[in-house]
């Protein structure tokens, strides 16, 4: 009998990681693939991207409708309170062996709530990190205390989600999935991303995503203000500038990001979505990566282009030397991006190590899901410092 793996996604960003693994599970003949999809995804203020995901050839098997019309924190914990009535809907009428989660977002958390009571076996993706800046941080530790099976990127986040309580056995470190793009997925040149978007790329362009820091002081509106500011200090590029995610405080960057876009047509183009296709090839065309998404430390410098993350909302995450931090201040974004530009840093990139692999993680994840005896109750695991391997 096929074993059913039901593969989470809330945004695009996730389900533009998760691609290759779905689709290596699809191509397994003792698996079944079961997709549920929810969040962001299904707004049409954020692009209706469950359409990409069925263009790309998947069967949804469940969508679930979460996301109120406010990101508020009181309008974020609504949403997973709908959303967990959804999950549990789903989770009965699927009843996977496995569910698949990527990552720290709340929509995850509250499908893992409803998997947890349900007794559904959770395999994470992407524990131990840190991400100071955002509640994130602390959605990611408790997904992993609600998980079975654990993928990781690094070893130093291996040895964390040891350090935990969860037994070794259950630990694999198979390096950042979203890097299987690297090896797996074809890019397009300029010339395709232009038409694709309908936007002219004619000059060097920078690729902007800014999120809204959840948990510390540093407030969206005013720090997203700065960086447009300090992209204004380089009009001889262009910009294209997607949009934040769903968490408290985003809706109130989306107005301002239409209208620097609206102002300057010629040079900036704000989009919800690119798509992980349209992603990458940006990625790996652009002159520069600018704003605080985990890609940007994660996926970025294994194109040996540099990253500007800015602010505190991915502090304490491993980086590569590609990666310039700076505060959000409008000087300090502008020095760095002069920074990145600068044909000695650029240089300095092609030769800098990315810590996440090498792009062979969905194969690995996709055999310990096939053939891993899940069974049982997992129990915690106590560690010595010295013990950890």
């Amino acid at each position: 009998m096929k074993r059913r793996i039901a593969v989470f996604t809330g945004t695009r960003a996730e389900y533009g990681l998760l691609y290759w693994l779905m689709s290596d599970i699809n191509q397994r003949p003792d698996l079944d693939l079961q997709l549920i999809v929810s969040g962001m995804h299904l707004s049409p203020e954020f692009g209706e991207t469950w359409r990409a995901i069925e263009a790309d050839g998947f069967r949804i098997d469940a969508k679930v409708e979460m996301l109120l019309s406010s990101d508020s924190d009181v309008g974020v914990v609504k949403s997973m309170g709908i959303g967990v009535l959804g999950f549990a809907e789903a989770l009965d009428r699927l009843r996977p062996d496995v569910l698949v989660v990527l990552g720290d977002r709340f929509e995850a958390l509250a499908i893992v709530q409803a998997a947890l009571v349900m007794k559904v076996p959770v395999a994470h993706l992407h524990g131990g990190e840190i991400t100071e800046g955002a509640y994130d941080d602390a959605i990611r530790h408790a997904i992993t205390k609600m998980s079975h099976l654990h993928f990781v990127a690094t070893k130093v986040y291996r040895h964390r989600v040891i350090q935990m309580g969860e037994s070794p056995e259950r630990v694999f470190n198979v390096g950042a999935v979203g890097l299987d793009h690297l090896r797996r997925s074809a890019r397009m040149d300029v010339a395709e991303l232009s038409a694709s978007l309908g936007f002219a790329l004619k000059q060097p362009f920078f690729l902007v995503t800014y999120h809204p820091v959840t948990l510390m002081e540093e407030p969206p509106r005013q720090s997203f203000e700065a960086l447009l500011a300090a992209l204004d200090a380089f009009p001889t590029h262009q910009i294209i500038l997607t949009y934040p995610n769903a968490d408290n405080g985003g809706r109130a960057i989306i107005p301002l990001l239409e209208e620097y876009a609206r102002k300057r047509p010629e040079r900036v183009l704000a989009i919800p979505s690119l798509g992980y296709k349209r992603y990458l090839s940006a990625v790996s065309a652009s002159a520069a990566v600018i704003g605080n998404s985990s890609s940007g430390i994660i996926e970025v410098p294994a194109f040996a282009v540099p990253t500007v993350n800015i602010g505190a909302r991915q502090k304490g995450r491993l980086a590569s030397a590609s990666v310039i931090h700076c505060e959000p201040s409008q000087d300090e974004i502008t020095d760095s991006i002069r920074k990145a530009l600068s044909e000695e840093f650029r240089d300095a990139c092609k030769g800098f190590t990315n810590p996440y692999g090498e792009g062979n993680a969905s194969k690995s994840i996709v055999d310990v899901l096939a053939n891993f005896n899940i069974s049982g109750v997992k129990t915690f695991y106590d560690i010595d410092q010295q013990e950890l391997v």
